[in-house]
């Protein structure tokens, strides 16, 4: 008699109430196949996420649970640890509400506390406003930031991923000016090995890691800057006394296109910006007219914590919240990904 496959519980924060996570998790989890391959338990207010299923016009049903213990095993069925921290006759969808953003926070704060003591295998996030949360009193530039602390996590970095399409990076939340003066052989050398060590947890044998340089034409021997020469060639030096198989610095114009010929399998940006664009470029799509997104594929993951998260590629979109047409592409490949390395990590179907 074959064994039964052991299921994983995966905590799911609501994210904004104002903003699109209610709905794209609802419309996610309407897909049966995430049911039979993990628990997967939505950390949130219960009373937003029933208005959620008005909107996606869901069949799925809402089982509020206080304890984990209480999870119903129903694919028809979203256990909503239910936090009472939504006042629905003031919220009002597309809108910054402080309301909104406390909640939200205290949604990743539970989900962190469930995760910290094993009693999930990983957390998927729900996009926040960061205004929002700021203006709530928690004053954290995003996601990353805010994992960062309640973990005690001194060294992380972002990586987003779109299938084999994966991009780390060295700043992120912060003025181009500063990220210039981020770029530190410590901070580029730190990176690369949490990308390296990601790639290993995802089952990459041997990784290859592109560094994008900063400046264009990676400074042209100092000709264009000299952060490539100071920083980041001595930092991918020091990666390959390592035994890490590391390339670079590479023009930040043509690192993409190799690594989407398959000569990387991941590469570290210097900045927000030169590397969201790259993954945003495969990932999204838009139909012609460039009004609405036919196509909204990626995974944001905070390597480096002590704990799995994983995260949309996308923002509240409160110009479409409490509409009915967000795209839940990329909620549903967080949450496959957050399985998939909650599985390795476990052992679990190895």
């Amino acid at each position: 008699m074959k064994a039964k496959k052991l299921k994983i519980p995966i905590a799911i924060t609501m994210g904004d109430a104002a903003g699109i996570g209610p709905e794209i998790i609802v419309k996610a989890l309407e897909q049966k196949a995430l049911h039979r391959q993990a628990l997967p338990i939505v950390i949130g207010d219960a009373q937003t996420m029933e208005q959620a299923l008005v909107i996606a016009k869901s069949k799925l049903r809402i089982h509020p649970i206080a304890e984990l213990s209480q999870f119903q095993d129903d694919p028809d069925v979203i256990n909503v640890v239910d936090l009472k921290n939504i006042d629905l006759k003031n919220l009002k969808h597309g809108k910054v509400d402080p309301m909104a953003g406390k909640a939200a926070v205290e949604y990743i704060q539970k989900a962190v506390a469930l995760a910290m003591a094993g009693q999930v295998g990983a957390i998927v996030t729900g996009p926040i406003h960061k205004e929002a949360i700021n203006k709530a009193g928690f004053h954290y530039s995003g996601h990353t930031e805010l994992l960062a602390d309640l973990t005690r996590t001194r060294d992380y970095a972002m990586i987003l991923a779109h299938g084999d399409f994966r991009v780390s990076h060295v700043t992120t939340h912060t003025s181009m000016r500063k990220a210039c003066d981020r770029i530190k052989k410590e901070r580029v050398l730190t990176v690369i090995r949490l990308t390296y060590e990601f790639l290993k947890q995802l089952g990459v044998e041997n990784p290859r890691i592109g560094v994008a340089g900063l400046n264009c034409h990676s400074g042209e021997d100092g000709l264009f800057g000299d952060e490539e020469i100071k920083e980041i060639t001595p930092a991918i030096e020091e990666a390959r006394k390592q035994g890490w198989n590391v390339d670079g610095p590479v023009p930040p114009d043509t690192v993409f296109a190799k690594m989407k010929g398959s000569q990387y399998d991941a590469v570290v940006a210097m900045y927000h910006d030169q590397g969201h664009i790259a993954v945003k470029l495969v990932g999204f799509s838009m139909k012609p007219g460039g009004k609405v997104w036919d196509k909204m594929s990626g995974v944001n993951v905070t390597m480096g914590l002590p704990i799995i998260r994983t995260s949309v590629d996308h923002g509240v979109a409160f110009g479409k919240a409490g509409e009915g047409r967000a795209n839940p592409e990329s909620m549903v490949d967080a949450i496959k990904l957050a399985i998939q390395m909650a599985a390795q990590k476990s052992g679990v179907g190895s």
